[in-house]
């Protein structure tokens, strides 16, 4: 039966005795070398020491041993016949809270040290609240250096009741208190003849025996795709690790973001095929069906399914002596996907020794604050305190790349509208003006026509192909005696829509008046067809509006993002990737694909004379057009 793994951080104020604490732990529990030992014996003698110094165990670095404190995250193995342990020694000082945050990112466990002569100091409540923060399940709070103040039963009971006071306040669940001195020994592995009055566990033994695998996802199954792997034309295999869940051959399992479904067929190691992957496991699967799939990609279950959303709100922890630019465009690492992302909003700052809100325009190093993120495309994630895997990300810089943020995905963004009930949007109108009706109704002009009225939306990114299906869709339709009206966005800002910006809200102006441009056009009989980025969900969905249910065809014109830039017909991409325009869809603006669009071409897989005859095709079977001598409409 293989031996659990315990991965435990220990975290406390400059000179709590966490690396003392580590090294009686790897003393103890002979898990050093004779060599190790001593050299540490040589350099305690060497700085004076009238003992050795175990926290020379873990302060390896120059700079750690001449200023005596811990400066980066020193990882340390060791093991006893009951469990592994993998143990994160973090700084304690407030200017490594970055290192604090990386160390303890994966641990089950974290260790909190107090200094019993001190009792609780502003960087004991900041270490509890960090732990928290990061969703470790179980929390120890060790009163360190009891020997100093006689064991005294008094001092450890006021240091108890005034923490359990402070946690009261967070959301920890499992909290043990500890007194030991771990230079000495004292209940570190052997209990303590020094304090007969505590009758609670060892450090060791609570760390034996505490229930692990509790922040581990074993229900959600989610599969981020690392690597395509493709050895000859008869196999093809997706490599990765699995983040969360189960999986077995057999399963029905659907890929993100392209929504097709398969059955997995087999799961692979090293070891050869598996009977199934769990949480942890990295293995190579293969389905029943050859599939379009590709590093960034999602294997879920087809009914248990991540969120998805291009605007999350998330809690960070900023990582880079250069300051956030919140205006700047960022790469979001999360799973083995990366987007370009900006940060949309900063709510607030957390000041870490309080745990108050506070207004910030940016975050400097080290600094924690909730913000608003809004990637160019589509995250599959869950929530941080559901599936930490899923739920975590990074942020990089994209000119030095350099990882600048650490990050925990509270939920997808949410606007006042999600949780309002509210109308349709209401269209725009001057006051005192009335609506005039034609001497020629809709009606009239589809008998004198012969075809129905339509508005065709092609929505999708810059060089998708938009215009160019639709300028060849324009000639097809004209060939088949259909009246068209065809409205380009480009066009339009030429002359209509010239005075609008490409931020936001003249985004969504601009898809405003081009939409009630195109109900004029379907008012006057035409089949109207509009190729507009039209990057908001929303927009699209006033402009379906206007019209009758079945008379607005959206039509995602999907493409990859990255065929999009290699294509880049206007060396739009190439100048906004420079810097010289910004709010540029796809670069360091956002696009909301389409959910249930009446159709999805895509541009790269297909020839765009293909795509104009299934959306003939489709129009055809809606009743929009009829074919060459089928007659007129009843």
């Amino acid at each position: 039966m293989p031996i659990d793994l315990l991965r435990f951080t220990t975290a406390g104020s400059v000179d709590d005795g966490k690396s003392t604490l580590i090294g009686r732990l790897l003393y103890d529990s002979k898990a050093i070398f004779e060599d190790q030992l001593e050299a540490v014996e040589r350099a305690s003698r060497n700085r004076g020491d009238a003992y050795v110094d175990l926290a020379l165990l873990t302060d390896g670095l120059r700079a750690e041993r001449e200023q005596g404190i811990t400066i980066d995250v020193a990882y340390r193995y060791f093991a006893t016949p009951r469990r592994k342990f993998i143990i994160a020694d973090t700084p304690g000082h407030i200017q490594y809270t970055r290192n604090m945050v990386t160390g303890a990112s994966t641990a089950e466990l974290a260790i909190v040290l107090i200094d019993a002569r001190k009792g609780v100091v502003t960087q004991s409540k900041r270490h509890g609240f960090l732990a928290t923060l990061l969703q470790i399940p179980h929390l120890v709070v060790a009163v360190n250096k009891m020997d100093l103040v006689g064991y005294d039963q008094a001092v450890y009971a006021r240091i108890v009741q005034e923490y359990r006071e402070f946690a009261a306040r967070l959301n920890t669940h499992d909290m043990v208190f500890i007194p030991i001195s771990a230079l000495h020994g004292d209940n570190i592995v052997e209990k303590s003849q020094h304090m007969p009055w505590y009758d609670g566990a060892t450090l060791l033994h609570h760390l034996e025996t505490v229930n692990v695998g509790t922040s581990r996802n074993i229900v959600d199954f989610r599969f981020p795709v690392q690597y395509v792997i493709r050895p000859n034309q008869d196999f093809r295999g997706y490599a990765g690790q699995v983040a969360s869940g189960r999986i077995a051959p057999g399963d029905a399992v659907v890929a993100l973001p392209s929504g097709l479904t398969s059955y997995v067929r087999t799961i692979t190691t090293y070891d050869g095929e598996q009977a199934e992957a769990i949480v942890g496991d990295s293995v190579v699967i293969t389905l029943e069906d050859e599939i379009d799939i590709s590093r960034g990609d999602m294997l879920v279950r087809v009914r248990n399914l991540p969120h998805r959303a291009n605007r999350i709100d998330a809690t960070i922890c900023w990582m880079s002596e250069t300051p956030m630019n919140p205006n700047g465009a960022y790469l979001l690492q999360h799973t083995t996907r990366t987007v370009k992302a900006l940060i949309s909003e900063i709510n607030y700052r957390i000041d870490v020794d309080t745990m108050h809100r506070e207004p910030a325009d940016t975050l400097q190093l080290n600094e924690i604050g909730r913000v608003q993120i809004t990637t160019t495309e589509p995250l599959f994630f869950d929530a941080y305190r559901i599936n930490r895997a899923t739920g975590s990300f990074i942020l990089i810089d994209p000119f030095t790349n350099n990882t600048v943020a650490a990050g925990m995905i509270r939920d997808r963004s949410r606007e006042l509208s999600d949780v309002v009930e509210h109308e349709q949007p209401q269209r725009q109108m001057s006051p005192n003006v009335v609506w005039g009706e034609g001497g020629v109704t809709l009606e009239m002009r589809e008998r004198l026509n012969g075809h129905r009225a339509a508005v065709l939306w092609l929505t999708g990114l810059s060089g998708s192909g938009k215009s160019t299906i639709a300028r060849l869709l324009e000639k097809r339709l004209y060939s088949l005696g259909v009246h068209t009206l065809y409205l380009d966005g480009d066009n339009l800002r030429h002359g209509l829509n010239g005075d609008l910006s490409f931020g936001p809200a003249d985004r969504k102006e601009n898809i405003r008046r081009a939409a009630e441009v195109a109900r004029i056009g379907y008012e006057h009989g035409s089949v109207v067809i509009c190729t507009f980025i039209s990057p908001y969900a929303a927009d699209r969905e006033f402009a379906r509006s206007l019209l009758p249910h079945g008379r607005f065809f959206e039509i995602y014109v999907k493409c990859d993002l990255e065929v999009c830039k290699r294509r880049d017909p206007k060396g739009m991409y190439a100048r906004a990737l420079k810097g010289e325009i910004v709010d540029f869809t796809g670069v360091d603006a956002p696009y909301e694909e389409p959910v249930r669009p009446e159709m999805v071409v895509e541009t790269d897989l297909h020839s765009a004379d293909e795509l104009v005859e299934q959306i003939v095709g489709q129009l055809l079977r809606a009743g929009v057009i009829r074919s060459p001598g089928s007659g007129d409409h009843a």
